[in-house]
């Protein structure tokens, strides 16, 4: 990869930018919190060659979501699922919202 492609990637929430010791930086939060919200398939980070976790912007969201949970209380595998739960719902309600574009406009509603 070349320095021109490592930018054109800078925007990429999926791309794998962040270590896991920045990663817990960023979060305020520890790498073993990290690693157990892995544990918990919360996110699965990508491995550099040498093995080493790499988390995506998207990722840290997700992660800072638990995170805001666990701090107000609630256990990690629960809070695991909940997030999990959230993103389902939300992609739910985005695939819902493009169904309603799509058929609205493919078939208007008949003139009473």
């Amino acid at each position: 990869m070349t320095a021109d492609d490592s930018f054109g990637r800078l925007d990429d929430d999926d791309f794998p930018a962040y270590t896991m010791g920045r990663a817990a930086d960023m979060l305020g939060t520890t790498q073993s919190f990290l690693r157990a919200i892995g544990e918990h398939r919360l996110i699965t980070p990508l491995r550099s060659p040498g093995g080493h976790r790499r988390y995506s912007r998207y990722q840290l969201r997700i992660a800072a979501r638990a995170r805001e949970l666990v701090d107000q209380g609630t256990p990690v595998e629960a809070a695991c699922r909940i997030v999990i739960l959230e993103d389902q719902l939300q992609e739910a309600q985005r695939i819902n919202a493009e169904h309603r574009r799509t058929s609205g406009s493919a078939n208007p509603p008949a003139a009473a």
